[in-house]
């Protein structure tokens, strides 16, 4: 991707239609509007963008496909997951070689018997008695978008409630399946959400549906055997800031019924043995209250139902309590630690809880006496992995590090020991160099914000990488809805690593990286934190010797695309160039469109320019696509997704247009998966085909860094 290869290619020039809108007594001219309200015109332009990317990026045809190459060498195509126990079967998904999606399956348990789970005579072979429940790959035909949304098991292990996307666009079809005969019971449901619960007795399904809006707004009660005309509204949520969920309680006992916004909540519940009972409220919701509830009943004492929440606990807290607003009693303060989960069990609870930059686990045997579990690393991602038993002393959990594949464990609840029951092998690369962890470092580092906050970073590399500002490095980051981007085991990242372009991540608040102090520190009315933390981050790597400006990729996905484009918006000049994925970069038009998905309940997370002037000015003083300007801009790769309901596809378009007419610079190239949604193509090969164009632009980018771009912008 040399200057010439850019200056001899023309781009494609969207036409820039004037509309004025008016808002506050404040007019906003948007020259690229028609995106969002003329589809046919903007599939014809998004296929002139793919046309153009594909012809700037041929060159690179042959990295794409040496790292395509490296990626699969090093993956065991045809593999198995650590069976799961249930009560009569052992759960599991396979892949076959040349296969793009898992196949789920199952295999006879001895209730009675240890639950060691057994290991296939071959990889990826399949067990003793093996029962295919679903192929995914027969299921998804040609779809680019394919997914299965729920997966639940009836508590008799006969029937599978299961549904479907065959678009991303996260709207599902529900199918029930009776796994003795084989056939699918009753019509299937359509514009279901990913949640849905059974009843003890297996004859009833709750679900729930969607709304216009994408949001789950409804639960239903489904009689198995009967037609879903004559299925029943049981519960419809009037706010439209409210998203409707429902599960099973990990005793089996209680149907929960949860109705939430970003901030607040409220549970119902219903005995699971009286499907036709009437849900019972356990706390009426409380502006700025979230709250979950967990059931635990216990061998020779009282049940009790315990609740996780934030109410005069920032960090959130586990307090005991009942039905109709009954006190609650205090239980497990989070003395500074960010409480993030507790699941009962028959004789113990596990509590999943952040500290710093880690999740942790706490267990608490049958008399509350506390064991803290101790991981190996300093840096390293764990959650906990399926567990259905609830009468049991085992725990499954997931752990890995950045140089550590991903391990399946299962932890003792009585002795506090960890088990390794499986590590994700990592193949040699097609030269036949073996994986050595050794080879690499991990490390962290901190710059100082503005505000003199200290921001963390956490870098992968090899351990021969220089500091001397030659080497190139992606910074990745995030910054929202109290997510945490933990660095976890990439086999992708392999080939970035091992070309001496190291990789990190920017710990900025907005996410949840150091609990949910840290995420109020930048959301609504103080988000712009997030952007100045993301370019002191950028700076401290520079100043270390990990990279220099131009060598620098911006790298960021959803609202971590628009993290990256309001930063380069401040400082163009800190990065060599910005890869965004499905990036939300037009949001101020987003929240303005009370028509779009997800529009009303992520206010809580941006403000309401419809509802407040202030709110308006400040999310139009950093919304990426209302603020490129005529800066010296770097190179421009965008993701998008046709079907993506979450960040919808003509904000990348716009962003792209507006980059391409205002700023200098460049090239900015736009590509779109036309069978996809927000999370891109989901069939494997085709998610490795995607990452390795991505790794192989990097790659070029970093090797022509400095270099003068002229022509197409």
């Amino acid at each position: 991707m040399t200057a010439t290869n850019v200056g001899t290619r023309q781009p494609p020039i969207a036409e820039r239609r004037p509309t004025r809108q008016e808002t506050h007594g404040r007019t906003r001219v948007d020259h690229y509007a028609w995106m969002a309200a003329e589809p046919a015109e903007l599939r014809a332009y998004l296929e002139e963008e793919n046309r153009f990317s594909e012809q700037l990026l041929e060159p690179l045809s042959g990295l794409e496909e040496t790292i395509f190459a490296e990626i699969s060498a090093r993956t065991q195509h045809s593999d198995i997951t650590v069976p799961t126990p249930n009560q009569r079967w052992w759960y599991y998904t396979r892949t076959e070689s040349g296969c793009e999606h898992p196949i789920y399956c199952r295999a006879p348990r001895d209730p009675h018997g240890i639950e060691v789970p057994p290991v296939p005579q071959s990889a990826g072979g399949a067990l003793p008695g093996e029962q295919v429940l679903l192929d995914g790959n027969v299921l998804a035909g040609r779809s680019g978008g394919f997914a299965v949304g729920a997966f639940r098991m009836s508590p008799d292990e006969r029937f599978l409630a299961y549904s479907l996307d065959m678009a991303g666009s996260e709207r599902f079809v529900l199918h029930i399946k009776d796994l003795e005969t084989g056939n699918e019971l009753d019509r299937p449901i359509r514009n279901a959400y990913y949640t849905c619960a059974w009843s003890q007795d297996a004859d009833f399904l709750f679900y729930v549906v969607l709304d216009a809006a994408q949001r789950p707004y409804r639960l239903m009660r489904h009689r198995i055997g009967t037609s879903v005309d004559d299925d029943v509204a049981l519960f419809e949520e009037q706010d439209e800031s409210f998203w409707v969920q429902i599960s099973t309680s990990h005793s089996q006992q209680y149907l929960c019924l949860r109705t939430s916004s970003a901030v607040t909540s409220e549970v119902w519940l219903l005995n699971a043995s009286d499907p036709t009972g009437e849900f019972r409220l356990f706390r009426h919701r409380r502006a700025g209250v979230y709250y979950h509830v967990e059931h635990q009943p216990r061998p020779d004492r009282d049940d009790r139902f315990l609740a996780l929440h934030n109410e005069n606990a920032p960090n959130f807290a586990i307090s005991c309590g009942g039905f109709d607003d009954a006190p609650w009693t205090p239980f497990i303060d989070s003395s500074g630690d960010r409480i993030l989960w507790v699941t009962a069990f028959a004789h113990h609870l596990v509590v999943f809880y952040r500290r710093g930059l880690t999740n942790r686990l706490r267990v608490l045997d049958r008399d509350d006496n506390p064991r803290e579990i101790e991981f190996p690393d300093d840096v390293y991602t764990m959650a906990p992995a399926s567990n259905p038993l609830f009468d049991t002393t085992r725990f499954r959990l997931s752990y890995a590090s950045p140089v550590q594949p991903d391990g399946i464990y299962d932890l003792d609840l009585v002795s506090g020991r960890l088990a390794l029951l499986r590590s994700r092998p990592v193949l040699p690369g097609p030269d036949g160099t073996a994986f050595d962890p050794a080879d690499y470092q991990v490390v962290q580092d901190w710059a100082v914000a503005d505000d003199g906050t200290r921001i963390p970073i956490t870098l992968v590399t090899r351990a021969d990488t220089p500091r001397d500002g030659r080497a190139g490095c992606v910074l990745y980051g995030y910054g929202a809805y109290e997510r945490a981007a933990d660095m976890g085991f990439s086999i992708q990242r392999l080939s970035l690593v091992d070309r001496g372009i190291s990789y990190a991540v920017a710990h900025v608040r907005g996410g949840g990286d150091l609990g949910a102090v840290w995420h109020e520190a930048a959301r609504g009315p103080t988000k712009k934190i997030s952007f100045s933390d993301y370019l002191s981050c950028a700076r401290r790597l520079v100043e270390a010797g990990w990279t220099s400006p131009e060598r620098l990729i911006a790298r960021g996905s959803s609202a971590g695309g628009l993290l990256v484009a309001a930063t380069v918006n401040q400082d163009p000049s800190a990065f060599g160039g910005v890869l965004a994925r499905v990036p939300f970069v037009d949001p101020l038009s987003t929240m303005l469109d009370d028509t779009a998905p997800l529009t009303v309940t992520e206010r809580d997370e941006w403000g309401d320019p419809l509802d407040s002037a202030q709110a308006y000015d400040y999310l139009l003083s950093f919304a990426p696509y209302d603020n490129v300007h005529d800066g010296a801009y770097p190179p421009v790769l965008a993701l998008a997704s046709m079907n993506d309901t979450r960040t919808r596809v003509h904000e990348a378009a716009k962003w792209i247009a507006r980059l391409r007419h205002t700023a200098q610079g460049g090239p900015f190239l736009l590509r779109t998966a036309f069978q996809a949604g927000h999370r891109g193509r989901t069939g494997r090969y085709e998610a490795w085909r995607e990452e390795a164009l991505v790794l192989a632009w990097i790659v070029a980018t970093v090797e022509h860094a400095g270099q003068a771009t002229s022509g197409a912008r």
